[in-house]
């Protein structure tokens, strides 16, 4: 019997649930297909780059509290750079090493530095490189979250266009004609925000968190620096071995 009211007619299931997604992926359109597969693939790379930061910046924020504290701690400035070392994930830990093999250059490695001009460029120049590498692959995040959208859009437009031919084709307004190209144009909307949403909410905190890296880096800059410049000028009559050990002493006050 012919239901005209919309209904599905007596005696047959409607497909719901998985089953019916299923359904619509199996019977959808070569261009439909394509604009899937391109944002599966931008969501496994997005979700990549993901999990990759948040390890990366817990690391680096473990490290680096633990290098400062170890930093405010230490007597030499040796002890210091051996520790360096072992923290190769902290910003902080790599403007250390850095300015000091600045600062052995200018001094041999004691004594107050001549110049602390050089040490200042050191520092920054470190600093610079350690949050570009914080940042690197964040802008295929931000190019992800940007044009997946977009991507879903051209779907939505393609698979309307195919419902406006299949409306041509059948030559009479029916739910049969047109349900194919909307079914199509729906699920691409649906897959572009899938894809986009996640990479917007990743970018922003992780510019957040690289905002905290910039600003903790230029802090131990101008601690370090303060630090170096304090160092007491030794006297002539002094023995190296002695004047090496009491800089180092002055060091942090």
């Amino acid at each position: 019997m012919q239901v005209d009211s919309g209904n599905a007619p007596v005696g047959t299931t409607l497909a719901q649930g998985p089953g019916a997604l299923m359904d619509l992926l199996q019977n959808i359109g070569p261009i439909a297909l394509f604009v899937l597969l391109l944002l599966l693939a931008a969501s496994l790379y997005s979700w990549t780059v993901i999990f990759s930061k948040l390890s990366t910046f817990r690391k680096a924020t473990k490290e680096s509290r633990n290098f400062i504290r170890a930093f405010r701690k230490a007597t030499r400035l040796q002890e210091v750079a051996m520790v360096a070392e072992t923290y190769k994930l902290s910003p902080l830990a790599q403007v250390f090493v850095e300015v000091y093999e600045t600062y052995k250059r200018q001094t041999g490695g004691s004594g107050p530095p001549r110049n602390l001009a050089p040490l200042e460029r050191s520092s920054q120049t470190a600093a610079s490189e350690s949050i570009t590498a914080l940042e690197r692959r964040m802008t295929w995040l931000a190019t992800i979250a940007a044009t997946s959208p977009f991507v879903g859009l051209f779907g939505t437009v393609m698979g309307v266009v195919d419902a406006f031919h299949g409306l041509g084709t059948a030559g009479s307004a029916t739910l049969r004609a047109v349900a194919p190209g909307i079914s199509e144009a729906l699920i691409t909307t649906a897959a572009g925000l899938f894809v986009a949403v996640p990479a917007v909410v990743a970018y922003n905190q992780f510019t957040a968190r690289i905002r905290i890296f910039a600003s903790a880096t230029d802090d131990f800059c101008r601690e370090l620096l303060n630090a170096l410049e304090e160092i007491p000028v030794r006297s002539n009559s002094q023995r190296a071995s002695d004047a090496a050990d009491e800089v180092e002493r002055g060091l942090f006050k």
